[in-house]
C-alpha cells in the first residue's frame, strides 16, 4: 500500500496541531529538534509515558511512546509529514493534523512569526 499524502488536507484553517508518537526519547528529539530548527514548527510539546495499543498486521501491540504536539502552520503541514517520515523509523508514522479553530491572538501570532 502507498503512502498517503495530505492530498485530502482541508486548507481553511490558517493552524494546525499535528500529532505524532514516536518510539523513544532519540526520536521524539530528532523529529521535534528538526521541526523548530527548520522553522517547519514553532513549538512541540513532548510527552513521555504514553502508552499505546493498536492493531498492526493483524496482532494486538501495546508500546510506550513519546507524543508529539505539534504547533505549525497549514501551508507547511506537508513539510511538516515529509520531515516526520524521513526521521521516524516506523513504517507508517502516526501523523494526524487538527485544525486549530480558534486560540490567544498573541500565540497564534508568534506560530506565524516562527513557521516559515
Amino acid at each position: 500500500m502507498g503512502r498517503r499524502t495530505a492530498a485530502t488536507k482541508n486548507m481553511d484553517a490558517e493552524f494546525l496541531l499535528v500529532i505524532c508518537t514516536c518510539p523513544d526519547d532519540g526520536t521524539a528529539t530528532a523529529v521535534s529538534t528538526a521541526l523548530v530548527e527548520e522553522r517547519l514548527a514553532a513549538c512541540v510539546n513532548r510527552i513521555s509515558g504514553v502508552r499505546s495499543r493498536y492493531r498492526w498486521h493483524e496482532h494486538v501491540e501495546t508500546d510506550d511512546e513519546v507524543l508529539l504536539l505539534i504547533k505549525t502552520r497549514a501551508t507547511r503541514y506537508q513539510d511538516v509529514e515529509t520531515t516526520i517520515h524521513r526521521l521516524h523509523p516506523h513504517e507508517t508514522p502516526e501523523v494526524i493534523a487538527i485544525d486549530l479553530a480558534a486560540g490567544a491572538t498573541a500565540y497564534l501570532d508568534w506560530i506565524r512569526d516562527s513557521v516559515e
